[in-house]
């Protein structure tokens, strides 16, 4: 079996259990799921939705958390981790969206990735669930761990990892199946005890009983 097949019965599967899985990030439009994305690094999507309702709710656009303090900043992110980092991030990339880009998160993966905190993978969330832009697979922990447990790849590098799964996965599943599979990692094939036996993927993984 070519990796291509192996890939798309994966799909298959992860259709049928996962067929609307989609960013469990909480947003209401693309500048909120931009800061969450950045907030979301090294950090659970549970811990940033429950801080981001009080943020956006303070700084409700670019312009707000733009001139916000930054020692305010920090307090407002603090349960989210690395909090100094990721304050001057959204800090920046504020400013940079009020002045360069008229206020609106640009839809292009280029523009993103001048954003201070955005690399592809934020890039890719963004233009996805946003925007509805297929540009690549969002890599995060979990697709990162599947995909190699899967056999989909070989690679540890995100950016080595997103070109396997753009070559193996179909363009118009890109979207979804990061997705997908950020849900099976959750719910199945944790890191430390996955439940292989309950895998509906257990017939076609590759390191099916290995725990890392």
């Amino acid at each position: 079996m070519t990796g291509k097949d192996n890939a798309a019965g994966i799909v298959r599967i992860l259709k049928k259990s996962y067929p609307g899985a989609d960013c469990s990030l909480a947003h209401k439009n693309p500048f909120e799921l931009l800061i969450a994305t950045i907030l979301s690094a090294q950090c659970t999507d549970e811990r940033v939705n429950l801080v981001t309702p009080e943020l956006f709710k303070r700084y409700p656009g670019p312009e707000e958390l733009g001139r916000t303090p930054l020692k305010d900043l920090e307090t407002a992110i603090r349960s989210t981790g690395f909090y100094h980092s990721k304050a001057l991030a959204i800090k920046e990339t504020s400013k940079a969206i009020v002045e360069r880009f008229n206020g609106r998160v640009p839809a292009d993966m280029d523009r993103l990735l001048t954003l201070r905190g955005v690399a592809r993978k934020t890039a890719n969330v963004v233009l996805g669930s946003a925007f509805g832009v297929a540009a690549g697979v969002v890599v995060d922990t979990h697709v990162k761990r599947l995909a190699f447990r899967l056999g989909l790849t070989r690679e540890t590098d995100p950016v080595k990892i997103e070109r396997d799964l753009m070559g193996t996965i179909a363009e118009k599943d890109w979207i979804w199946f990061a997705h997908a599979l950020v849900r099976h990692g959750r719910a199945v094939c944790g890191a430390r005890n996955p439940d292989c036996p309950g895998c509906v993927l257990n017939g076609l993984c590759p390191k099916k009983g290995i725990k890392r």
